[in-house]
């Protein structure tokens, strides 16, 4: 019983270590995130998901935003805008 218990505090920080390195390791490579995106020309504002495989995107390029539709086959520029003063 004692070995269980010891187990058990060993192992348990490390799969919650393992599990918080996984989750930031993702966040910080996975391309697209908007946090990953400081130096780039091309930045997604925001993404809405629309119904199983439909998206709605605001990216931003050359100081002016765009609004997407992006499906599984095809992208279609919706509308056009300049950025907004923050």
């Amino acid at each position: 019983m004692l070995w269980y218990f010891v187990k058990l505090i060993v192992l348990l920080p490390m799969v919650g270590a393992m599990a918080y390195g996984a989750l930031w390791m993702w966040r910080k490579y996975q391309p697209g995130m908007i946090g990953a995106q400081n130096d780039r020309a091309l930045k997604v504002v925001e993404m809405l998901p629309m119904g199983t495989f439909g998206k709605l995107a605001v990216v931003e390029f050359d100081g002016k935003r765009l609004l997407v539709s992006v499906t599984r086959g095809r992208i279609d520029k919706i509308a056009e805008g300049d950025q907004r003063a923050r």
